[in-house]
């Protein structure tokens, strides 16, 4: 980078008045020449709308397709697995079930292609929670549903995510219901599979989930759960954003059960672990800073753990504001990060999403992304940074 280049700066609304920022240079990120072998890592990605597709709440999904998977071939480029139809693709905040198979779809024959790692989402989405009766009826009709998607995923070539399920949680009484429903599915499952507890700040409508609003007594549900059928799981993603919790649940796990980190905000230090283990990681965060990520786990695999912990904790203050409460539109800044990276040609999003943040919380965001050194080509992010100012009325 040219010294001229490192003078760039963006007059930015910030403290309450326009000041002017100096954009600095983008890390000292690099792909790997071999497979990362420490950890499993998965990011978690996002989808990319049709331009001129009818992006509003409560429209048919419509995708770009090329951009969506060449985002998908950026992540295995870097060596990171792909966890695709999750959360971070808006599932249940916008992309419907008939995109969401189209997804699964294209995306286990571009991992094929490739050799990426690829596990997609299975869940009840495909449910309208107002037909669902209750009962043991509702029940089956759930178990229905994970089966048509897990087919879905399995088709595709991919490994299956048992995503947490707002039909269930509506249904269920007590927690034998999430039991007879999960216990069936991992009866069932031809290969292992990760079990997903996504928390409600993620998504309130899961409140209670495996039978209890304590968290301790869902633990109890959860674990039992994994010690009677651990050899039909690979492993757990747990997303409470409570280090606490993941290290005690980490330790109590069988030998072969991975834990895969959705704690976005405590990473590092889960991913680089104690005496008694450590945390893979399948995280939306990653998704954003995945240049860094898969430096990071490049020097873990070197046995450079101290340099591989610096790089995770440069990330850290960016990734508690992508994800700051209300927490479930991550997506917005995950989708933001990626257009001034030029990985998408418009700041567009499925059902409209792009409005979940405000003006100064995506200014933070481009702030934090230039310090972390995660603005790849600082030219074009202080260009489109401008363009999304002016569009939404700040002048200089």
């Amino acid at each position: 980078m040219t010294a001229a280049a490192t003078r760039l700066t963006v007059t930015l609304p910030r403290d309450g008045r326009l000041t002017d920022y100096e954009l600095g240079e983008p890390g000292p990120w690099r792909r790997p020449v071999a497979p990362l072998t420490t950890r499993i890592a998965y990011a978690a990605a996002h989808v990319v709308p049709r331009a001129l597709a009818t992006n509003v709440p409560g429209a048919p999904a419509e995708l770009d397709w090329e951009t969506t998977l060449a985002y998908r071939h950026e992540l295995w480029s870097y060596g990171l697995g792909v966890a695709d139809a999750m959360d971070t693709a808006q599932r249940g905040m916008g992309l419907d079930w008939p995109a969401t198979a189209e997804l699964i779809r294209r995306s286990g024959a571009e991992a094929a292609a490739v050799g990426g790692r690829l596990a997609c989402g299975a869940g009840t989405d495909q449910l309208e929670l107002a037909d669902i009766p209750s009962g043991k009826q509702g029940l089956t009709v759930i178990l229905d549903a994970y089966r048509e998607q897990i087919d879905v995923v399995r088709s595709a070539g991919a490994q299956v995510i048992l995503m947490a399920s707002r039909a269930l949680a509506k249904v269920t009484t007590s927690a034998d219901d999430y039991l007879a429903v999960y216990e069936t599915l991992l009866s069932e499952v031809d290969q292992p599979v990760i079990l997903h507890w996504l928390g409600t700040m993620f998504d309130p409508a899961l409140q209670g989930y495996w039978g209890s609003e304590h968290i301790p007594t869902a633990t109890e549900v959860f674990s039992g759960l994994i010690e009677s059928h651990s050899s039909k799981i690979d492993g757990v993603k747990v997303s409470l954003l409570d280090a606490g919790h993941e290290i005690a649940l980490r330790r109590t796990l069988p030998s072969a059960v991975r834990l895969y980190t959705g704690d976005d905000f405590n990473y590092p230090e889960l991913i680089l672990g104690d005496d008694h283990g450590h945390s893979d990681a399948l995280l939306g965060v990653f998704a954003g800073i995945y240049p860094a990520a898969s430096t990071a786990l490049q020097e873990l695999d070197a046995g450079n753990a101290i340099r591989a912990r610096e790089i995770l904790d440069s990330t850290r203050e960016l990734g508690r504001h992508i994800f700051a409460a209300p927490t479930y539109y991550y997506k917005t800044g995950i989708a933001f990060l990626s257009w001034l990276n030029g990985n998408q040609a418009g700041f567009s999003m499925v059902g409209g999403l792009t409005t979940g943040r405000s003006v100064e919380h995506l200014t933070t965001l481009f702030v934090l992304a230039d310090q972390a050194g995660l603005l790849s080509d600082p030219t074009i992010a202080a260009h489109r940074m401008r363009l999304y100012l002016e569009l939404n009325g700040v002048t200089s």
